[in-house]
């Protein structure tokens, strides 16, 4: 009987490895199904991170660009009335405090202007550059050089890189 019983626990073992190494088989395939599956959603997740990033870089841009436009149309329509003070400036008056008063007026307009970033565009005596000037007329002028900006008619402005109104000026030569 020894030797019936150690051939039925010896065929038991084998039983007992095989279904063993089934139920191994079976979670390795599971554990592999799993790490597939992890790996999937971590690119997912790296890749809505990504997409996120980018959704904030683009929306920041666009309130940058938003905040930029605006600021030019409400100082655009400043501009005329900058103009006219300078020219109050420029004519005569007998009443010097009025003159003053217009001076100081228009000093405060040009801080208010300057601190929202609003520069002028500089023209007299500089090389015409059709993305910051407008040419309105040419001359020949023989002591001024090639493209060389006489006059001005009009003052241009610029906020950042953007330009919000071109100079109005003569070209020479």
């Amino acid at each position: 009987m020894d030797e019936l019983d150690q051939d039925k626990d010896i065929e038991l073992d084998e039983e007992s490895a095989e279904i063993q190494k089934q139920e191994l088989e079976k979670i390795k395939v599971l554990i592999e199904t799993q790490k597939q599956e992890i790996e999937e959603k971590d690119d997912r997740i790296k890749r809505l991170m990504a997409e996120f990033e980018n959704f904030k870089k683009r929306s920041s841009k666009e309130r940058e660009n938003l905040y930029g436009s605006i600021m030019g149309d409400v100082i655009t329509s400043f501009l005329p009335i900058l103009d006219n003070l300078e020219k109050a400036v420029q004519t005569k008056t007998a009443d010097e405090e009025y003159r003053q008063g217009i001076e100081m007026v228009l000093k405060q307009l040009k801080d208010v202007l300057e601190s929202n970033g609003v520069k002028e565009i500089e023209s007299v005596g500089k090389t015409f550059n059709p993305e910051l000037h407008e040419a309105i007329t040419s001359v020949t002028d023989d002591s001024l050089g090639v493209q060389e900006i006489k006059e001005e008619y009009r003052k241009g402005y610029m906020i950042g890189d953007k330009v919000i109104r071109h100079s109005l000026v003569v070209v020479a030569n």
